[in-house]
């Protein structure tokens, strides 16, 4: 696929946009990746392109987290292994998909994912709460999570840090701080395995990929550093405009009206 003006003028903007939000409040993905496929980038190379621009940005929230030293490793360390594994097993299983299928799937699954992502709360996920588990336990939930949701981000994608960082403050106790540094490698780890897979397959739009990653990168940047007013409302009027425009688009070419 060669990418044209358009293609530019619709993904960086929501590709920067996304790395604000993801910044702000999580759940970038569910924005990004809908940008790559409003642009009429074909649903293998979008997902492919999106772990490639994402994958950076995640490396960098890694690098943060183990240099604060808020990585719990008896945790981060299984879940990085399985969530490769699982990652590694989800993209495989996409990339034989036909095109038709995995968009479908996406499209069923994005409505869902952003619905758990606008409305989980922060109370809700043991913020103010650490009971210490045995390192047997920790280690054998731990791989059990990086493995399940590491297939999840392999097939789909959006929410995968959220999911984890709830996961890991639900199942094992952890604050949100030591939750997220877990989630932060974990993520790293499945983003890396993916990212492999696609480019194995040929599914990465490197045109598009690195202007995307410069893209997410300063939204990453701008969200970091401005509190926002009304941020939350705000955020999930942005996510379900954009799910909306992906929707409309998918119908009228399935209806034939549109052919991008």
């Amino acid at each position: 696929m060669t990418p044209t003006v358009w293609t530019y003028l619709i993904v960086c903007p929501l590709v920067l946009l996304a790395g604000f939000v993801d910044s702000v409040a999580g759940g970038g993905g569910v924005i990004s990746l809908p940008a790559y496929l409003l642009a009429g980038i074909p649903v293998k190379l979008a997902a492919g392109t999106n772990k490639l621009a994402n994958g950076c940005g995640t490396a960098l929230a890694a690098a943060k987290y183990a240099k604060s030293g808020n990585v719990d490793w008896a945790c981060a360390l299984p879940a990085a292994a399985f969530s490769l594994l699982g990652s590694a097993i989800g993209t495989s299983f996409a990339v034989y998909m036909k095109d038709e299928v995995l968009k479908i799937i996406i499209l069923a699954a994005l409505p869902a994912v952003a619905v758990i992502l606008l409305f989980v709360r922060k109370k809700d996920t043991g913020e103010e709460t650490l009971r210490e588990l045995p390192r047997g336990r920790i280690i054998l939930l731990s791989s059990l999570i990086g493995l399940g949701i590491g297939i999840y981000d392999g097939l789909i994608g959006p929410g995968t840090g959220t999911f984890l960082t709830l996961a890991f403050s639900l199942a094992l106790g952890f604050t949100l701080l030591r939750a997220s540094g877990c989630a932060r490698m974990a993520n790293l780890a499945s983003n890396i395995a993916s990212l492999i897979v696609y480019l194995m397959h040929g599914d990465v739009l490197f045109a598009v990929g690195i202007p995307a990653i410069a893209c997410s990168m300063l939204g990453n940047y701008l969200g970091s550093r401005f509190a926002i007013r009304g941020g939350s409302a705000k955020i999930r009027l942005v996510m379900f405009a954009v799910l909306a425009l992906l929707f409309i688009k998918t119908a009228l070419e399935l209806a034939g009206v549109i052919d991008f």
